[in-house]
């Protein structure tokens, strides 16, 4: 080009462009000189667009006007690759900014852990990380911006508060668990027996707290752990420290051990050979057990966990815990009124081998050993038919409420009687929870905000002496309803996780087959079965009932 001429200054760092107006034919076009530029050893020079433009407009103007004043002016240079690290506050980590160069150098690995620790980056650094930026950096254009965490930090884990473990099993974990033979088979009638201590005997045992792991972070600076703390024994009833042993609860009377909770009481166990005309109704105010049969419209109620290692007829058992029934129970249901002969209800879980015609009611799960039909349940768990590991049981003709999975081998029957399973009572409970929760927290807020404004405009103005007590009672006020309203803001968000959790908990899973006549209902969302599955699972998402194959 006429009057363009692009050169170096002696170090060849910087690029020189001079313009002599007299020599134009025509006006610079900034773009032939970019082109001149993007070959040769400029091309991955750094190149000021300002300087160009400013340069090729002075240039022009002067052609213009026919003045022949010639333009010189520094339009680019060579650029070494620039670092920059940054740490956040926390200082839990580094990352390294890396601006590719435009025809200059490239730092090496130790050039860049000499600035990481200028720039007190001493720990947790990646050498891998940096060789692998350093490379990328090589085939990346010039000026590219690369960005990475080289270095973490390591949080402190803090230790561990004291933990119960629990030396004997609750009889519904021991039934639950089939105990193993000499070899490797199960034997499903070897359910254990049933476990009641003698006095003296350890019961529970609490662990130490651990002291945890201190951390670090990039700054080299030492993050202590905290260490865990001593748990204090919730002691139940019919248990005691032992006199050699801080941390050993023993067993003060003979009886059930029953752990819930982080509480281990030992229920003072009735004991009898079965229950039946000539026993009696029992009533206890404690734990019992009945090795034998409970015979027709005999009652057995009880505070704390009722096992019995027989078969029940047509009886009514009430237990203030679990109810463990190792073999079968069986009733009469009344057509014309409804009514079950045999009632199971509970304050824990139930348990049975296997039901036909009974009334089940229980706050926690309700675990059937092979097969329950033609039953009534209500339960606030799960209804699991066959071993808890893998259930493969059959149910089928039974009407169920219930607030978690309903899972069996087998759902339904080949006749097509009705398998009914209703979610609807549970979730309406926790709705209602949530709505009167929603309206006082609206209410509050509100109440809150008001106050608030009156509470900023009291600490503005200077308060009288005789008034300050008084405003001083305000300010309370105001921090206790602000602590009430951060409550209630948690337990809202609870209760909203807890109905997220309950719909996504609720299904049906046939672990074999399904059957025609199963329904499932959550509130107006329904789903029936109108033909045979193979394996199947049928959950809730979206506001609907989907059917999915078990694969």
């Amino acid at each position: 080009m006429n009057g363009v001429t692009i050169s170096f200054d002696k170090s060849r760092t910087y690029i020189n462009l001079m313009l002599n107006p007299s020599e134009f034919t025509s006006e610079v076009d900034i773009r032939e000189i970019r082109q001149l530029l993007d070959t040769g050893e400029t091309k991955r020079l750094y190149v000021s667009e300002k300087a160009l433009k400013t340069a090729c407009d002075t240039a022009n103007h002067y052609f213009k006007t026919g003045d022949g004043t010639i333009v010189q002016e520094r339009i680019g240079e060579r650029k070494n690759a620039e670092i920059e690290f940054r740490v956040p506050e926390d200082g839990m980590r580094a990352n390294l900014i890396l601006t590719t160069p435009y025809g200059g150098k490239l730092p090496s690995l130790s050039t860049v852990k000499s600035l990481a620790v200028k720039n007190r980056v001493v720990r947790g650094l990646s050498t891998k990380t940096i060789t692998a930026m350093l490379s990328a950096a090589k085939q990346s254009q010039p000026g590219t911006v690369l960005e990475e965490t080289v270095a973490k930090g390591l949080p402190a884990r803090n230790g561990k508060n004291s933990k119960f473990i629990p030396l004997v099993p609750n009889a519904l974990e021991r039934v639950l668990k089939p105990q193993t033979n000499d070899g490797e088979r199960v034997d499903m009638r070897n359910l254990g027996e049933v476990i009641c201590v003698k006095v003296n005997t350890p019961v529970l045992r609490r662990t130490e707290p651990t002291k945890g792991r201190s951390g670090f972070d990039v700054r080299g600076n030492k993050l202590p752990a905290v260490s865990g703390e001593w748990v204090d024994f919730k002691m139940g009833s019919g248990t005691v420290v032992s006199d050699s042993d801080a941390n050993l609860l023993m067993s003060s009377i003979s009886g059930m051990p029953k752990y819930r909770d982080q509480i281990m009481n030992i229920d003072d166990t009735f004991i009898c050979n079965g229950v039946n005309v000539g026993t009696g109704h029992v009533n206890y105010e404690g734990a019992v057990l009945v090795n034998g049969d409970v015979t027709e419209k005999m009652q057995i109620k009880a505070a704390g966990d009722v096992t019995i290692n027989g078969f029940v007829e047509s009886a009514h058992i009430e237990a203030g815990g679990d109810i463990i029934i190792t073999e079968g129970a069986m009733g009469k249901v009344n057509d014309t009124q409804g009514e079950y002969q045999c009632k199971l209800v509970a304050a824990g879980s139930i348990h049975v081998q296997h039901g036909q015609g009974i009334d089940v009611q229980c706050s926690g799960n309700i675990t059937v050993g092979r097969q329950l039909a033609y039953s009534r349940l209500r339960c606030g768990g799960a209804v699991i038919v066959g071993q808890i590991d893998k259930p493969m049981g059959n149910l089928f003709a039974c009407d169920i409420i219930s607030q978690s999975r309903v899972e069996a081998g087998t759902l339904g029957a080949v006749s097509g009687s009705t398998l009914k399973v209703d979610f609807s009572p549970g979730f309406n409970q926790l709705l209602e929870r949530k709505d009167s929760l929603d309206e006082l927290l609206r209410q509050i807020r509100e109440n809150n905000l008001k106050h608030k404004e009156k509470i900023t405009l009291i600490q503005s103005k200077k308060i009288p002496k005789e008034l300050q007590r008084k405003a001083a009672e305000a300010i309370e006020l105001f921090n206790n309803e602000s602590a009430l309203l951060e409550w209630l803001e948690n337990k809202a968000n609870e209760v909203k996780t807890a109905k997220e959790t309950y719909q996504s908990d609720i299904k049906l899973i046939a672990n074999k087959r399904l059957y025609p006549g199963v329904s499932a209902k959550l509130n107006n969302r329904n789903w029936r079965s109108e033909r045979e599955y193979d394996r199947a699972q049928i959950h809730y998402d979206a506001h609907q009932w989907h059917y999915e194959p078990i694969i």
